[in-house]
């Protein structure tokens, strides 16, 4: 057992020897060579192929790594969103749907990448190993024959020191070495071409499995960001509305007498209802002080009465140039600066388009940048909304609501 290993070990150095000995003599021009042109071909088309196929699995393990990277990072954008959209918001219970549904996509995705294109990949690229080892022992066994070729050479070139023994020995041996290497190369000059030439079906299966999972994770992923953003279009429309905002308590205080009650009407008058007012109550003194009853008897009722008859009497009632002022005033909250004075019937006062805004709603009003518009009473109180006003478009005539901060008063 010790003899025939110690014989293998012998028998192997041998080889290695006169292989380097073959070889060294070759590219010192010595000995000649076995060409073979077909196959120097076929070996340069095949390691094209294995560099390309070694590029395409690095980039595409390097690119799954980075969907993967965004995969996770989408679904800690997700979960911070869902945590800090507020429950009350428009859309809440919404927004958590189609963040699941954008994961389930990211799963989907990465699961057909790895499988379906990664795989595969794998596969095709185990290939050109296996195939390497092949034509690396195709070219050794080359070397053996071209070795044993000129040494079969050399004995025969030398008839009278010719060895018949040796001379068939290496015949033999040359027989040998030939059949080991033609059959290596035939299978190769079939096995070569046909890899090169599976490279395109190869290269398309994948290409199209890669995209068509590309295009549906793309496709569905964009009908989620239209429901994410359509949510987020309603809680804008909704907060320009004043839905959102905290609102102060505005409900004035009751009054604790008559006088607190009229001063407050009185505050609120216009300068020209102001003007009246002095006029009225020089003529309701003077009817006090010619009323025979305030003379004579002094008596409170009477001179109440007298008052009253005397108010009732003018051409302007106080109480009807007050009434609508207060209801006005209890309803709009005219801003500093807006000027009321020389306005058609009905106008508040006016503002002047910042911004432009185009309706949303039949009720509301659409204008530009700089169109003007009057502020004008609601026709029905009830339907008054924060922060929004109701409008006449000047040069139109178009009527409809429309939000304040959009304008600035004049």
């Amino acid at each position: 057992m010790a003899e025939s290993k110690g014989a293998l070990i012998a028998k192997t150095v041998q080889k290695h020897a006169g292989r380097a000995k073959e070889k060294f003599l070759q590219n010192l021009g010595k000995v000649d060579r076995t060409a073979d042109d077909i196959f120097d071909e076929h070996l340069q088309n095949f390691t094209r192929q294995q560099n390309a196929a070694n590029r395409l699995q690095k980039e595409f393990n390097n690119y799954i790594r980075c969907v993967r990277a965004v995969q996770a990072a989408s679904k800690t954008l997700m979960d911070s969103l869902n945590e800090i959209y507020e429950s009350q918001w428009t859309g809440h219970d919404l927004l958590y749907v189609q963040a699941q549904s954008l994961d389930v996509l990211w799963q989907d995705f990465t699961h057909k990448l790895a499988d379906q294109v990664l795989v595969p990949l794998n596969t095709y690229q185990c290939q050109f190993p296996e195939m390497r080892k092949k034509i690396d022992k195709r070219g050794r066994k080359l070397v053996d024959y071209d070795g044993q070729r000129h040494n079969f050479q050399s004995l025969q070139c030398n008839p009278k020191k010719r060895d018949e023994t040796k001379v068939m020995k290496a015949k033999e041996l040359l027989d040998e070495a030939k059949r080991t290497y033609e059959q290596l190369n035939s299978e190769l000059h079939d096995e070569l071409p046909a890899l090169y030439d599976s490279r395109v079906l190869f290269l398309v299966t994948n290409l199209q499995t890669l995209f068509a999972a590309e295009q549906v994770f793309h496709v569905e992923s964009a009908k989620v960001y239209s429901e994410l953003e359509a949510i987020v279009d309603k809680l804008a429309n909704e907060s320009q509305r004043g839905s959102y905002t905290l609102k102060k308590n505005s409900e004035p205080q009751s009054p604790k007498s008559p006088n607190a009650n009229s001063s407050l009407i009185i505050n609120t008058q216009s300068p020209s209802q102001n003007n009246i007012s002095p006029a009225l109550e020089e003529k309701t003194i003077e009817k006090r002080n010619s009323s025979p009853t305030t003379q004579l008897n002094g008596n409170a009722n009477s001179n109440a009465n007298s008052n009253d008859n005397s108010i009732n009497n003018q051409d302007v009632s106080p109480q009807d140039s007050v009434a609508p002022v207060k209801r006005v005033e209890e309803l709009y909250d005219i801003p500093v600066g807006a000027t009321t004075d020389n306005l058609p019937p009905g106008v508040l006062y006016r503002v002047k388009a910042t911004y432009k805004y185009g309706r949303e709603d039949m009720d509301e009003l659409s204008f530009d940048v700089g169109e003007i518009i009057q502020v004008i009473e609601y026709d029905d109180p009830e339907e008054q909304e924060e922060g929004w006003l109701m409008g006449v478009k000047e040069g139109t005539n178009e009527k409809g609501m429309f939000p304040a901060n959009f304008t600035k008063p004049l």
